[in-house]
């Protein structure tokens, strides 16, 4: 366990490991110094150091963050004559190659020349290895490297600077001096200004490793201090906020701060210091700072109210508190920072893990690397479209299950979707059936007209089957690009290789596939099997049209007759009371024996209808018309151009033909060119076409849901054998026979060189979190 005072020069050599590496994951321990413009920041800093160091001027003069570490030395330590001895060697190499300084001349130039033992200095991290013995020259670099980041203007940049100074009358303290608090922007100050500093501000001290130092002039009511308002949005409670006061002397006569100083007023944890600040003419008149911290401290052990509490007073007691609280802060946090270490260590190895070994690859590894590489693409592809994948997304359906998916729901769906007949108007099917009978009457309803009906309709579920292919396809190409694994990564010509072999094999299997489906669809075209168990037969079909037409007219007859006996009450109505009075009771005979008529009106029309079905499946069976009453072709022949087929039609022994009014279309119909009036109607169908219409109808669907159901079965099998299982069984041989060849291999191991940059910048990391580590380890 080391001692108390090595804790700051511990946190020291932390905040340099990580300014090296350029990291800045720990919040290391430090003091942040806020305070409003004017209020006296600068002045405590340059009486903690003993020296003018820091840019005076007017406005914003502080515009970068400066980490300032103050160490400790003896007088005699070795630091001190090591630079000398750095110079030495230097001046033999004669390879210098910082800039000359006066005094580089004089010891150049001057063999005799001994050099002066200085025994305070600063350096910069930004100019390793220089050091600066002139503090004047420290404060010309401040105002530079300011400039070269914030640029010349009034703007201000987060990015800090580093400054160390080693001296034997400072105490060991690490701070922060933050740009001042301002409200009005000034000449070419941005107009955001006051936002910009505060999120400066904010992002030093809202860290709960941060002592929030808040200086306050004296002559300004306390109420209003700017710097006490902002610690206080990140510390309500004051435990992490110590209070300083400057100015004192400059305060109103007859006033004090003794309440203030006392934590009367505004309690804080940390307490209250009261500082007295150099004044302007002490810096123009060159007044040293060891004479301003006498002068500080002779005016409170003098002070009427203040030598009571003189004690805790002054620049110099404010260093040593400064000190203990810094010290006793970072005792307190370096077992997280320990633990914080340990797991950035932690991520930094998976994440070394996962960008690849860094291990050479020469040509005896290279066969054996690149077959590793392939078997665990291939694996990948396999597992995938199996289920058994590690990497299973759970947002949304992939591999496998995505393949299944398009089986049963998309493809399932669009079959479903599909209406057998949708396509077919009556016409359509009554031409069938009369292009199928030729210049002959059919006596039944022709098979032929099936044929030429059904075929069409199977051609239909050809689209659907395609697109389930090309969907299986495309989650097999999206299983191909997704199964990349972090070895590969480092390797992206072998990884894109991959990709294409296994894309190629299939987009070849894409044809194939596809050529199948087709012909499945073919083979069910090629030969309707009528004889199938489970089509619909003519006769039962037949038999549930006659039963439906029955109900219809039923129902139509019903209709009739509830209208004719609305009309006649009407007229009974009007007879009884032609003024349009009337009483209800007076009409209730006459209903009642409409009831009646209704009743034998229903026999009669059942009778009917009874001897029309009967008469109507005779007619479809043998094909002949029943005697009309009407000596005509039903209607006549000519009438709106129809010719009935067969059937006889004698008029006095002949039939009336006048083939100069008529046209026959190509539906087979018989137009009167004479009529124009008809020209855009569709002739009206016989009682048999109409039967015959809706027969065809019936089988069409039946067949079509048969064929529909075994192409919903074989079409996945077809694709899942010779697409799917295909290119699962033959991936492997295929990636080895295209690709495992030794003149390929140097150019499909060439690494990624973002990849190889990210590697290296996170052993560099892996290292700079080791040497923290170890340094930490060294103090607990």
């Amino acid at each position: 366990m080391a001692s108390l005072e090595d804790l700051i020069p511990t946190v020291n050599k932390l905040q340099d490991v990580m300014y090296d590496a350029g990291i800045d994951t720990l919040d290391l321990p430090i003091l942040a110094v806020v305070g409003s413009q004017s209020s006296g920041k600068s002045s405590i800093l340059e009486t903690l150091v003993g020296k003018d160091f820091l840019p005076r001027g007017t406005g914003i003069v502080t515009r970068r963050p400066l980490v300032l570490q103050l160490n400790n030395i003896s007088p005699d330590s070795p630091l001190i004559y090591e630079y000398q001895e750095h110079l030495a060697i230097e001046d033999a190499e004669g390879n210098g190659e910082r800039e000359m300084t006066l005094e580089d001349h004089l010891r150049r130039n001057n063999r005799n020349y001994q050099p002066p033992t200085y025994e305070e200095w600063g350096e910069f991290l930004h100019l390793p290895g220089r050091r600066f013995y002139d503090f004047k020259q420290i404060r010309q670099e401040i105002a530079n490297e300011t400039a070269r980041i914030a640029g010349k203007d009034k703007g201000i940049s987060k990015v800090p600077i580093n400054l160390k100074i080693f001296s034997p009358r400072v105490l060991n303290l690490t701070l922060v001096d933050l740009p001042g608090i301002t409200k009005v922007p000034i000449g070419e100050q941005p107009h955001d200004i006051e936002k910009q500093i505060k999120n400066l501000l904010l992002e030093y001290i809202a860290t709960p490793s941060c002592i929030i130092l808040a200086v306050s002039p004296a002559n300004v009511d306390l109420v209003n201090s700017e710097s006490l308002k902002l610690a206080r949005e990140v510390d309500p409670h004051g435990k992490r906020t110590i209070g300083v006061i400057t100015k004192l002397d400059l305060m109103d006569s007859g006033t004090n701060a003794l309440d203030i100083l006392s934590g009367k007023l505004y309690p804080l944890k940390l307490g209250f210091v009261g500082v007295v600040n150099r004044s302007q003419q002490d810096i123009q008149s060159n007044k040293t700072v060891e004479e301003a911290l006498d002068n500080e401290q002779e005016y409170f052990n003098r002070h009427p109210v203040y030598r009571t509490i003189s004690n805790r007073c002054g620049t110099r007691y404010l260093a040593k508190l400064l000190n203990q609280i810094l010290m006793s802060h970072i005792r307190d946090k370096l077992p997280d920072i320990k633990a914080r270490l340990n797991t950035l260590i932690g991520q930094s190895e998976q994440e070394l893990v996962s960008l690849g070994e860094t291990g050479v690859i020469t040509s005896e590894n290279r066969a054996g690397l690149v077959l590793q590489l392939m078997n665990k693409f291939a694996t990948n592809f396999i597992s995938s479209i199996d289920g058994t994948s590690s990497a299973i997304s759970t947002k949304e359906l992939c591999g496998g299950a995505r393949i299944y998916y398009i089986y049963n729901d998309i493809f399932g769906n669009s079959l479903r979707s599909i209406s057998p007949t949708a396509n077919l108007t009556v016409m359509d099917i009554r031409t069938a059936i009369r292009n199928s009978t030729g210049p002959r009457p059919s006596l039944f309803v022709p098979e032929l007209a099936f044929d030429l009906l059904v075929k069409p309709q199977i051609k239909l579920l050809l689209d659907p089957s395609q697109r389930c292919v090309e969907l299986v396809y495309e989650e097999l190409m999206k299983i191909c690009h997704n199964c990349g694994t972090t070895e590969l990564a480092r390797y992206p010509k072998l990884h894109s290789m991959l990709i294409e072999v296994v894309s190629e094999l299939l987009r070849e299997r894409l044809g194939p596939t596809r050529s199948y489906v087709e012909s499945l669809i073919d083979i069910h075209r090629s030969y309707i099997n009528t004889n199938h168990p489970n089509f619909l037969s003519a006769t039962e079909a037949m038999a549930d049209i006659i039963e439906t037409r029955k109900r219809n007219g039923e129902l139509l007859t019903k209709q009739k007759i509830h209208q004719k006996k609305e009309f006649l009450q009407k007229e009974i109505l009007k007879e009884r009371n032609p003024e349009g009075m009337h009483e209800v009771n007076a009409e209730s005979p006459k209903i009642e024996s409409d009831s009646t008529a209704e009743s034998e009106s229903d026999e009669d029309v059942n009778h009917a209808d009874m001897k029309h079905s009967k008469d109507s499946f005779l007619k479809y069976f043998f094909g002949k018309e029943q005697p009309s009453e009407e000596p005509q072709l039903h209607r006549g022949t000519h009438s709106r151009g129809r010719l009935q087929y067969g059937t006889q039609s004698n008029i006095d022994g002949q039939t009336t033909l006048d083939m100069k009014n008529l046209q026959i279309n190509r539906n087979g119909a018989e137009q009167n060119s004479s009529d124009d009036s008809d020209d855009n109607r569709e002739p009206q169908l016989t009682e048999r076409e109409e039967l015959e219409c809706e027969l065809i109808r019936r089988l069409i669907v039946s067949y079509f849901d048969i064929i529909r159901q075994m192409i919903e079965d074989q079409i996945p099998k077809a694709v899942m054998c010779l697409l799917v299982n295909y290119s699962k069984e033959t991936v492997q041989n295929r990636l080895v026979t295209k690709l495992y060849k030794e003149s390929m291999f140097e150019e499909l191991l060439m690494e990624d060189q973002t990849l190889a940059q990210e590697r290296n910048k996170c052993i560099q990391i892996l290292a700079t979190y080791r040497k923290a580590s170890n340094i930490i380890s060294g103090t607990l």
